[in-house]
């Protein structure tokens, strides 16, 4: 996959995800808009008929209050007719004609202050009577007369119906008019109201209310109400005749945003869960396909330094041996045997270079067997600067070993610690373009031994430092690789230091060398 077209399914798989959020963001945001639309419906529907059932209430007072003057015995002072419907109508048939006429009674009683707390002498209470009455009239002519004089009356007296209550509902306010908000209905009474009302519209958090006359507070309110004009809602209650009323119900709801967010709860949930779900599997995908793209470039790298590490020992083999089949040489045994001898360390180097892949592979798959034993760090040390000694008293360096810890028993595994060892020193000889000089130092700290190996080489950026025990990792130089290599020697120091229970670290310094410390546990 090219570069190009990687960048750009990794910039559409992004841009889908954002959106696929925002997405999600919108739709929960709108639901939880629709949520309060439904709250603040149903909230006003149960203030409606709360205000109705205020007003049945107060109705059945006044009706409990006027059976009781019934009661007690006492005649009406008045009587007033309201007329309401005449309706004419004639039968061309039977030459009849129909009026039906219905009226309401109203029987006016004067009642003392003592039923009524509204500081009066005395007040009027009405009852209400609905007559209906049809009278027929035969308009033959009798005697070459029309009679005048109905021939049939029918009269009903019967209970109110809905005109006669509308006058009564209006007698009624008019009584109250004037009473004491208190006293008209009580705490107890708007509380059980609501309770009872909103209970059965499905509205389960706490709420606190308060009736306003106009815009001052009455007692008629629970202890933590507060008007707020943006989540508090209101209705008129004591609606007069004409519709209109002085006193509004409020009612406000002090955990609203909790309970419609309790409400959607479990969308919100389910989608935050999947959300991270995506999330987590989208950046993992796109880290092992990073990943996958920098091993690949990292074995492209590896198999290019490793067909160029054993092109040239063949090439040597192969001009060894021609030169071996020249009959001038042939018959030269110095020349011959030293042929033989390029030939030899030719092969051991490839060797070398294949046990070295080798051993990774095993270590990666925990097949390497390293068997460990009580051996002293300081014996490891100097083994191991025998190995180089020559090669840098070639180069005209120097290797020197401070060896102060006073303790260096370690549990290891002599032959590869040893390795360890000389792959550190070798990488500082590579990579000094001077004379290498090189320093080693042991020293006890609590119950560790600290190996440190510093040179004044090249140095490494803080970019490489982080990245130069990976495997088949080595510093981009361009196509050009002053020192050869496969990015193996340091990746094989670190799994072996981690097997002997230890920690290996760098500090280097672009121009200015490194320093490499290990840290293992003593035995006693």
């Amino acid at each position: 996959m090219g570069k190009k077209l990687f960048i750009l399914l990794v910039v559409l798989m992004s841009l889908s995800l954002i959106g696929i959020i925002f997405v999600q963001a919108f739709f929960i945001n709108n639901t939880l808009k629709n949520e309060e639309k439904q709250f603040t419906s149903d909230v006003i529907r149960s203030l409606s008929l709360v205000s109705k059932a205020i007003e049945d209430k107060e109705l059945l007072s006044y009706d409990r209050l006027y059976k009781e003057v019934t009661k007690n015995g006492r005649t009406p002072d008045t009587t007033e007719i309201k007329q309401l419907l005449i309706y004419d109508s004639f039968d061309e048939d039977t030459n009849q004609a129909i009026r039906f006429k219905n009226a309401i009674a109203e029987e006016s009683f004067k009642v003392p202050s003592l039923f009524f707390d509204i500081g009066t002498d005395s007040i009027n209470i009405s009852r209400f009577t609905n007559i209906s009455e049809t009278k027929v009239y035969d308009r033959s002519p009798i005697d070459g007369k029309i009679s005048l004089s109905p021939t049939q009356t029918f009269r009903d007296y019967s209970t109110m119906d809905d005109l006669g209550r509308s006058f009564y509902k209006k007698n009624y306010r008019a009584v109250y008019k004037n009473y004491p908000i208190y006293k008209r209905i009580t705490n107890e009474e708007v509380s059980d109201f609501l309770q009872s009302q909103f209970s059965i519209s499905g509205i389960k958090t706490a709420f606190e209310y308060a009736i306003y006359d106009k815009d001052l507070s009455t007692k008629i309110r629970s202890d933590n109400f507060e008007l707020n004009p943006e989540s508090t809602i209101g209705i008129p209650v004591f609606l007069d005749d004409k519709g209109r009323s002085k006193f509004s119900l409020y009612v406000d709801f002090p955990e609203r945003r909790k309970y419609l967010l309790s409400s959607i709860l479990g969308m919100i949930v389910l989608s935050i869960i999947f959300t991270s779900i995506i999330i987590l599997a989208y950046s993992s995908a796109i880290y092992q396909l990073i990943r996958q793209r920098q091993i690949s470039q990292i074995k492209t790298d590896f198999i290019n330094n490793m067909t160029h590490e054993f092109k040239t020992p063949i090439a040597t083999i192969n001009l060894a041996l021609d030169s071996i089949r020249n009959p001038k040489i042939i018959g030269d045994q110095d020349k011959v045997m030293r042929y033989l001898k390029m030939i030899k360390d030719e092969n051991k180097r490839m060797h070398a270079q294949v046990e070295n892949v080798l051993r990774i592979s095993k270590l990666e798959k925990n097949e390497l067997n390293i068997s460990k034993e009580r051996v002293k760090l300081h014996d490891l040390v100097e083994d191991a600067v025998t190995h180089v000694e020559l090669i840098v008293e070639d180069r005209k360096g120097y290797v020197k070993t401070h060896l102060e810890a006073d303790k260096s028993s370690v549990l290891a595994n002599e032959t590869h610690f040893t390795n360890v060892i000389v792959n550190i020193l070798d990488n500082a000889i590579k990579y000094s373009d001077d004379a290498p000089k090189i320093d080693v130092y042991t020293e006890n700290i609590g119950n560790n031994v600290l190996l440190k190996i510093s040179d004044q080489g090249n140095g490494m950026s803080k970019l490489v430092q982080k990245r130069v025990f990976e495997k088949f990792y080595r510093e981009h130089t361009g196509n050009v690789h002053n020192v050869k290599g496969h990015g193996l020697g340091l990746a094989y120091v670190k799994r072996i230091v981690d097997d002997h229970q230890g920690h290996i670290s760098v500090e280097s310094e672009k121009g200015k060398g490194s320093t490499f410390t290990i840290k293992l546990p003593l035995i006693s």
